[in-house]
């Protein structure tokens, strides 16, 4: 149901939708045959804007991105987040806005439709998000300048490429057989003590095609950190100033996560270290510079698992509710929760975007691996009973109660289709990023410079 958020920006942009107002301007000759007709459903740039980038026959203008780095400013204000300098934070935003329109231009394309029963009962969800019957939500949408048709339009844009972005990304993992075999032979070798771990740590990226000054800058950096930690200052606080990894404003935590489900190079370099100590050295991967503390360990059976029993209340950010209103909205609700004043299971019938709403948010019991790591996360964080803050994932912003736990054994069955989900969710990433690689190869680019 739930899968992995793809990098901060994204995570941070989460407000935004994909189907932005665009304008519909055609490619120059010499390239049109490499720009695909899309559907153009937005006026051109307002006065004094211009236009950053074509993308097909999307544009991405300036006031977009600059509205975006307002939002993405607002985000790490509120959660003490580290963002690059400007000028980088505005070139990775135009990069993910173009990727966007990529995506979008592709979804327009790929015969898949949202028909007008499902449209209908989206378009339903933002009134009842936002607490106003349908006539109001068109008299809103009217004050605010915002055609009603085009609002469907955009609504249907969004559903759609979330839609086939996820089925194009499932459709390219393969998990074998033998993979499986490879899995449980590693699980079983590990015998019953196979451990769990939660790391931290501070990342100092080095871009693909970096030269070997710009990597030696990098590490300077990394271990000018690491420096800082040995001569006693907090993990934490130097992760949330130096690291460019997502988790940064959690001092970098990743949270409890069993050794299958983090890189191997993670786990060799904490097996032999104590919770709360710091490894001695710095690791270098593919992504960069990593330097690694082990905040916890803990130990489980190779085949038993703790299943939990959770319910949600899901809200999904749209051009009506903004990220930051869904989590008030939520909030209000917990009170509401707390106070005994409702209760979460009809808070969830009446509110809750997901198709376990008709069960009072009800999710049925879980084995680790089934949810993105954000939502498991808070998840596991809780106690019996407890209620999470709202938490965001790339779905939307969830409300989540934990109702039971248990140890379960599995039987061969579930073993392997553990094994498929764990090695399934290790591929995503690379799955979506090979995708996206490709939508970008065969989409028409065209940048433009700020008028003078």
């Amino acid at each position: 149901m739930l899968r992995r958020v793809h990098g901060a920006l994204l995570t941070l942009a989460l407000t935004c939708t994909l189907a932005q107002a665009q304008a519909q301007v055609p490619a120059p000759a010499a390239s049109a045959a490499a720009a695909p007709a899309s559907r153009a459903t937005s006026p051109a740039p307002r006065t004094g804007d211009y236009i950053v980038a074509i993308v097909n026959q999307e544009l991405v203008t300036a006031s977009e991105v600059q509205s975006r780095m307002v939002r993405i400013r607002d985000d790490a204000a509120r959660n003490r987040g580290t963002l690059p300098p400007d000028d980088e934070l505005r070139r990775q935003l135009i990069e993910l806005m173009i990727d966007e329109r990529a995506q979008l231009t592709y979804a327009r394309e790929s015969g898949q439709r949202v028909d007008d029963v499902e449209l209908d009962r989206a378009v339903g969800n933002v009134a009842l998000q936002n607490q106003v019957t349908m006539e109001q939500l068109r008299e809103r949408l009217r004050r605010e300048g915002i055609d009603y048709t085009r609002f469907r339009n955009n609504l249907r844009d969004q559903i759609l490429t979330e839609r086939v972005r996820e089925r194009e990304v499932q459709g390219r993992i393969r998990v074998t057989e033998l993979e499986i075999d490879a899995f449980l032979d590693q699980r079983r070798a590990a015998g019953s003590n196979a451990a769990e771990y939660n790391i931290a740590q501070i990342l100092v990226t080095v871009p693909d095609g970096a030269s070997l000054t710009e990597a030696a800058q990098r590490r300077a950096r990394i271990e000018a950190a690491a420096a800082r930690v040995k001569a006693g200052e907090s993990f934490e606080a130097v992760a949330r100033e130096v690291s460019e990894d997502p988790n940064r404003a959690a001092g970098g935590t990743l949270g409890m996560r069993s050794a299958q489900r983090l890189p191997d190079v993670f786990v060799e370099t904490v097996r032999n270290l104590k919770p709360g100590e710091v490894a001695p050295e710095v690791l270098r991967t593919g992504a960069g510079f990593h330097l690694l503390k082990l905040v916890d360990k803990s130990e489980a059976g190779a085949f038993t698992i703790q299943q939990t029993r959770a319910r949600h209340i899901l809200l999904r950010p749209s051009a009506q509710l903004s990220q930051e209103a869904a989590v008030r909205r939520l909030a209000t609700m917990k009170q509401q929760i707390e106070r005994g004043a409702r209760s979460f299971e009809q808070l969830a019938r009446e509110n809750s975007e997901d198709g376990s709403a008709a069960q009072g948010g009800d999710l049925g019991w879980a084995s680790p691996g089934m949810f993105v790591p954000e939502f498991e996360e808070a998840m596991n964080s809780l106690s019996l009973n407890g209620l999470s803050d709202p938490v965001v994932s790339r779905f939307g912003v969830h409300l989540i109660q934990v109702v039971e736990r248990r140890q379960a054994t599995l039987d061969p069955k579930q073993q392997r289709e553990q094994a498929r989900n764990v090695l399934r969710e290790q591929k995503y990433d690379e799955a979506y990023q090979e995708w996206l690689r490709e939508l970008r190869a065969r989409a028409y680019v065209e940048m433009r410079e700020a008028p003078q």
